[in-house]
C-alpha cells in the first residue's frame, strides 16, 4: 500500500472516529447492526467450461446449450448458507419484504419466495448492513457450486423434428439422475459443503439468480450465436439442475419450469459487493 493510500485511510478513519464519538458513549447501542452479519465464503478467480443458460434453436429446432470458457476475473463473496426464515422474517416485520408462502421461522432456509421477494430482501439487507448485496449471476452460482453444478437437462441425440421423441429423451435423462421428492427444508449444513466451502448448494432448496432467461438462435454449424432475445420476466433458478421460473412464482411445483420435475423449494443466497474504502476503514476499526 502506498503512502498516499495510507494517508487517505487515516483521514477517513479520523473522520469516522469524530462522528462516532460525537454521539456519546451512551448511544453505543444505536450503532449496533439491526441484524447479525451472515457467514460468507470468498470465491477466488478462475475459469471453467460453462453451458450457457437459456433455450437454443438451430435451424428452427431445439439444440443443446453451447459451452463457453467462462472466466471469473475477480474474487467474490457469497453467503455460505441460504437466507434463513428468521432473517427473511425480519425484513417482513420491517415492511421491506412480502411474507413468504412457506415461512416457518428458525434457521432453516426461507422457502416459498419469488424472484421479486429475493430482490426486495437484497435491497433491505443492503440498507440495514450498509453493504451492497445482490443475487448471484448464473455464472457466479455455477462457479461457486463447482462440482455440484449440473446445468440444464439435455435430451442428447434425438430427432429434432419429433417433439415427442425429444420429450421422451429428456424424461430418460432426468430419470437417470434418480432425483426423489424432498419437500421439507432442512437445517443449515444438512447437505454438507462443496469443495469451495459453500454449504447446501444444489440441495433441496433451489436458488434464484439475477440472470434473465434467453432465447437464442445458433448458427448453422452450432458454433456461434446469431441472435439472443432476453426475457427478464423469467429468471434462471439453480439447484439439482438448472431451470427457469417466472419472477412472481413462489412455489416451483405450480409451474414455470422449462424442463424437468419442478423444484422442491425456492429460496436464495446473496453475493456481497466489494466494500468501498470507508467501509474497509470501519471494519478495520471494529466499528462495523
Amino acid at each position: 500500500m502506498s503512502f498516499r493510500q495510507l494517508a487517505v485511510m487515516s483521514c477517513v478513519a479520523a473522520a469516522v472516529i469524530t462522528v462516532a464519538s460525537a454521539g456519546g458513549a451512551d448511544r453505543a447501542e444505536d450503532r449496533q447492526p439491526p441484524i447479525a452479519m451472515v457467514e460468507t465464503v470468498m470465491i477466488t478467480p478462475g475459469s471453467f467450461r460453462h453451458p450457457q443458460p437459456g433455450e437454443f434453436l438451430r435451424d428452427g429446432h431445439p439444440a443443446a446449450a453451447p459451452q463457453a470458457l467462462a472466466k471469473i476475473p475477480h474474487p467474490f463473496e457469497i453467503m455460505k448458507y441460504q437466507v434463513s426464515s428468521t432473517a427473511y422474517g425480519r425484513c417482513v416485520e420491517a415492511l421491506g419484504c412480502g411474507p413468504a408462502d412457506a415461512a416457518k421461522g428458525g434457521d432453516r432456509p426461507v422457502t416459498g419466495v419469488s424472484h421479486i421477494d429475493a430482490e426486495a430482501y437484497a435491497a433491505w439487507y443492503s440498507d440495514v448492513t450498509g453493504d451492497t448485496w445482490r443475487l448471484p449471476t448464473d455464472l457466479e452460482w455455477a462457479f461457486a457450486a463447482s462440482e455440484r453444478f449440473r446445468g440444464d437437462i439435455e435430451a442428447g441425440e434425438a430427432d429434432p423434428s419429433n417433439p415427442a421423441q425429444r420429450w421422451l429423451a429428456l424424461y430418460r435423462a432426468e430419470s437417470e439422475l434418480d432425483r426423489r421428492p424432498d419437500p421439507e427444508a432442512r437445517a443449515p449444513g444438512s447437505f454438507g459443503t462443496n469443495s469451495k466451502g459453500v454449504a447446501d448448494i444444489a440441495g433441496n432448496v433451489w436458488e434464484w439468480t439475477s440472470t434473465c432467461y434467453a432465447n437464442a438462435t445458433l448458427s448453422t454449424d452450432g458454433e456461434g450465436v446469431d441472435s439472443v432475445v432476453e426475457n427478464c420476466g423469467v429468471h434462471v433458478v439453480e439447484g439439482f439442475h438448472r431451470t427457469y421460473m417466472s419472477n412472481f412464482i413462489r412455489d416451483g411445483k405450480s409451474g414455470g419450469c422449462a424442463v424437468g420435475t419442478p423444484p422442491d423449494n425456492l429460496g436464495f443466497r446473496l453475493v456481497r459487493q466489494e466494500p468501498g474504502l470507508g467501509r474497509v476503514v470501519l471494519r478495520f476499526l471494529g466499528i462495523s
